[in-house]
């Protein structure tokens, strides 16, 4: 079988636009749309009533008898597109954050996001504040999350370095704030905040759907524009600027973007640990290219959600455990894999990844 090509130059001659298509990214995302799909319809077939993916997919299609119709799109069609939608918001603002960083550890869990988001929603539950909504409760305490970090990373302009090590010492802060507001909390309200902050899918509905839904619609289109800076931003800020990227005005906006997809997933379902972590880097080395791709890692994020709720929902047999307590089993070997192979690789010296990035860029644009 010959080899996959790497770079395919599409050009039109009227109107003039060319675009560069990489088949074996194309190949990632439809694979993993096609396993997010199987395992979503897996999860539906999930219950005290079971079903075949058969009965799934002909009552998503409107084909199947009333009671089945009803099992799966008042029961369990929330549950499974309220897992779909938050991983792929979280694998989306993993790829944002990884690539405006240009290090992989930089996720929103790992850099205080999430746990911002956290605080913010179980203040609302402590202290009353659930008339303002908990998606507005999350994005409030994402973005001031956010800003802290930014600001206190500032220096002259900003390195991925330094946002991981703040970003570690505010997700330490706003987890003492949470654990605080536990500690002093009645013991319902501590019980319901520390459900949440678990990660769960327990008891979705459409109430939390809708919204989740409507600000996918809008801040994914957002992400994919952004995305034609993302791989300029890879090559480093210095590239970036010569190639003419406005490096000061991209970074804030992925960051906004980026800090919108985590406080929606996390109002939603909750701080799901390493799914931003991880499924970037998945699709990365799936689609073998020199940074995590958008479409790629939200595919991914909404498969490994999908998969680790599933997991949860059969390990134990008559208990539905939260879709956290699987990812962040998952996740946390994982992240001492990443820092096992950085170490590796720094012992090595290999050739910088942007180096690759640029030629894959100069031989896009020189093929244009």
């Amino acid at each position: 079988m010959p080899p996959m090509v790497d770079n395919l130059t599409v050009r039109l001659a009227s109107p003039p636009v060319s675009w560069v298509v990489r088949p074996r990214l194309l190949a990632v995302c439809l694979v993993l749309a096609a396993a997010t799909f199987l395992v979503l319809c897996l999860g539906i077939g999930v219950g005290d009533f079971p079903l075949t993916v058969t009965e799934v997919v002909g009552a998503l299609w409107g084909s199947a008898d009333q009671g089945t119709l009803f099992v799966v799109r008042e029961l369990r069609l929330p549950r499974a597109l309220a897992g779909l939608l938050v991983g792929a918001a979280f694998g989306l603002s993993g790829a944002l954050f990884q690539t405006m960083t240009r290090n992989p550890l930089a996720s929103p869990d790992m850099i205080g996001i999430t746990e911002g988001a956290g605080t913010a929603v179980v203040a609302g539950i402590v202290l009353g504040l659930g008339g303002l909504g908990s998606q507005f409760l999350g994005f409030t305490g994402a973005v001031l999350t956010a800003l802290l970090v930014y600001l206190l990373s500032w220096r002259g302009g900003i390195t991925g370095y330094r946002i991981v090590l703040v970003g570690i010492g505010v997700s330490w802060m706003c987890t003492s704030a949470t654990d605080y507001l536990i500690v002093t909390s009645e013991l319902f309200q501590a019980h319901a905040a520390l459900g949440w902050l678990v990660g769960n899918l327990n008891g979705q509905s459409w109430d939390r759907v809708v919204p989740l839904a409507l600000a996918l619609a809008v801040l994914a289109p957002a992400a994919l524009l952004l995305g034609r800076w993302t791989r300029a931003l890879q090559l480093g800020d210095d590239v970036a600027l010569g190639l003419g990227t406005p490096v000061r005005r991209a970074r804030p906006l992925m960051l906004l973007v980026g800090v919108g997809l985590v406080a929606f997933g996390t109002a939603a379902a909750g701080p799901i640990a390493f799914v931003a972590l991880a499924a970037p880097q998945i699709a990365q080395r799936l689609a073998r290219t020199a940074g995590p791709t958008p479409v790629a890692s939200a595919f991914a994020g909404a498969l490994v959600v999908l998969g680790a709720d599933l997991v949860a929902r059969r390990l134990v047999p008559g208990t539905e455990l939260p879709v956290g307590v699987v990812t962040g089993a998952l996740g946390a070997p994982f992240l001492l894999w990443l820092l096992a192979r950085g170490g590796r690789r720094g012992g090595a010296r290999p050739r910088p990844a942007w180096i690759g990035a640029l030629r894959s860029l100069a031989r896009g644009r020189g093929s244009a």
